[in-house]
């Protein structure tokens, strides 16, 4: 029963090619590229990638945006490379019609990883976490918070985007509904504690003519809740921070709440 489908890409094909990103485009709604997005600068794509990609990335964020083809920002992340980045890349998305948010992984120590020192080049969530509120005035600390699925390895921030405004939602809920809303999700909006967290939040800030009305336009704007006319997916914006477990931080009481999961080939175990 999949119900959203995610294409994780470095977008050179859709750069390339109108048709690829036509026939992208009628997947939709229920999908949405991962782009890689790592950098604004030559050096530092070169060194994580091994050659330049802004032309790429330009291209295929033109075609993406006329297609209207629900897009995330996916930046690897490597101390002293590209960190003093990631708050434009956040400003930059913002301004991007298409793209729903910008989601951040600092380099876990596994595959290609030459020359890797961890003690030097290693990031952790909570580094992260101060560069994004360092480097852009989108965010306040409260609105940056934990995933109840795994504290340890995933922080996430929610916004409204209406016109050139940008309305971050996470700081508006009780932060003990989310880190105490015990299920193995990364959407908050499927946890009924939290809907129903929000729902209380927010009734004493209106009128009670206008609380139900302005609670569903809320909940309408998050992801698999259907949307009114004029308030839909294209006015979510969400910023995820993805600390992978590797030998450096693996630990089995985190290991056992994570909710990433690789499915396995041959019988389809969720793992």
């Amino acid at each position: 029963p999949i119900r959203h489908l995610m294409l994780n890409t470095n977008g050179v094909r859709i750069a390339k090619s109108a048709e690829f990103a036509g026939r992208l485009a009628g997947y939709m709604p229920d999908f949405e590229v991962y782009l890689q997005f790592d950098s604004f600068e030559e050096g530092a794509l070169r060194e994580m990638r091994g050659e330049d990609m802004r032309e790429v990335h330009e291209q295929a964020l033109a075609r993406l945006n006329a297609l209207g083809i629900s897009t995330t920002l996916v930046v690897t992340l490597k101390r002293g490379v590209n960190d003093h980045e990631i708050g434009k890349i956040i400003d930059f998305a913002l301004t991007q019609p298409c793209v729903r948010g910008v989601t951040l992984q600092p380099v876990q120590h596994a595959g290609r990883t030459e020359q890797f020192d961890p003690a030097r080049d290693r990031l952790t969530l909570t580094e992260v976490r101060r560069r994004i509120l360092e480097q852009t005035r989108v965010f306040r600390p409260e609105d940056i918070v934990p995933v109840p699925c795994h504290p340890d390895a995933l922080a996430m921030a929610y916004a409204l985007k209406i016109g050139a405004s940008v309305h971050p939602l996470t700081g508006l809920i009780d932060p003990q509904i989310l880190i105490e809303g015990g299920r193995n999700t990364i959407v908050f909006e499927q946890d009924d504690s939290v809907r129903d967290g929000i729902f209380n939040l927010f009734a004493t800030n209106h009128s009670p003519s206008s609380s139900v009305q302005a609670l569903r336009d809320l909940l309408c704007c998050l992801p698999t809740i259907a949307a009114p006319a004029d308030l839909g997916y294209a006015n979510l914006f969400r910023v995820l921070i993805v600390q992978f477990i590797d030998a450096h931080a693996f630990d089995v009481r985190s290991v056992k709440k994570s909710c990433i999961h690789i499915v396995h080939p041959r019988d389809l175990r969720l793992i």
